[in-house]
Parts: structure tokens; C-alpha cells; sequence
């Protein structure tokens, strides 16, 4: 069993300069600020990024709190296409029982880029494991929200 997340994040700027600022470290570096990262790291080599990060967590339900703790690290690898306007995404949570996947893919639309995050939830605990795929879907749909707000402040320069 496992839920999916599909998020459009429309840009104002062509498809160069939003492919261009995913494949930026500073960008990255900013993003995780803005979700209040305890910690990060950010190495991008070719067309292959790789975020490391921990964040608190704050405000889980009570039946999740045993689950999640009070800290989550994210392991956040990306496969991008060499001009990164396509690519498969893989977040894992060591010591966690979830993870997600999927893919994001940058279209024009008019003067601006859409990009499309897709995401599926994947957790293996009997009972709870929908609740704990909505849980995680929310909190990276909204940090998927703060890079948006990021990207947008980026790309006006």
C-alpha cells in the first residue's frame, strides 16, 4: 500500500532559468534554510543532486510522535536529465519505516515553467502505515511549498 502527491509549481521565468537554479548548490542551500534545516549538506555533480538535512518536527500526532521522534533526517537523491528538465526522485529516512519516490519534470507554459513533483509514499508499518503516508506526503508537500517560495525569490532576482 502506498499514497501519491502530485504538486504543480508554476515559475515566472523560462524553463533555463528554473532548470538552472535546480541544478544550483546555493539554491539547494537556501531551500533547506527556509525549512528550518538543523543541518545540511548539498553536493551536486553532473547531473545528480544530493541533499542531506535534518529537521525538527513539530505538531505530529500523538499515534506518529513513537514513529518520527522528534528529529527526521532527509536523504534526498536526485537523477536529473543533463539539461534538468526531467528527473527521478528518491527521499529516504534512515532509521524511519517510510520513504518516498518519484519524479519532477519541468514544461513550458507561456513565458513560464511548470514543475511537476510527483511523489509516492511508501510505509511498511501494519495498521498505521496510510496515516503515516499522509503525515509524510503533508510535511513534503509543504517543504515542496517552501521551495517554491525560495524559487520564486531566486529566479526575480
Amino acid at each position: 500500500m502506498s499514497k501519491k502527491l502530485s504538486v504543480d509549481l508554476a515559475y515566472d521565468a523560462p524553463i533555463a532559468a528554473v532548470s538552472g537554479m535546480l541544478a544550483d548548490a546555493t539554491f539547494r542551500e537556501q531551500v533547506c534554510d527556509a525549512q528550518r534545516a538543523l543541518s545540511k549538506s548539498v553536493a551536486i555533480t553532473g547531473s545528480t543532486v544530493s541533499i542531506r538535512y535534518e529537521q525538527a518536527v513539530s505538531g505530529v500526532p500523538g499515534f506518529a510522535k513513537k514513529f518520527v521522534g522528534d528529529t527526521i533526517e532527509v536523504h534526498q537523491d536526485e537523477i536529473w536529465s543533463s539539461d534538468f528538465t526531467s528527473g527521478d526522485l528518491k527521499l529516504t529516512l534512515p532509521g524511519k519505516p517510510g520513504s518516498l519516490a518519484g519524479t519532477a519534470r519541468l514544461a513550458e507554459n507561456g513565458t513560464g515553467t511548470i514543475e511537476t513533483v510527483t511523489l509516492t509514499a511508501t510505509v511498511n508499518v501494519p495498521l498505521v502505515s496510510g496515516k503515516l503516508e499522509d503525515l509524510i506526503l503533508s510535511i513534503f508537500k509543504k517543504a515542496l511549498e517552501k521551495e517554491h517560495e525560495v524559487g520564486t525569490r531566486w529566479l526575480a532576482g
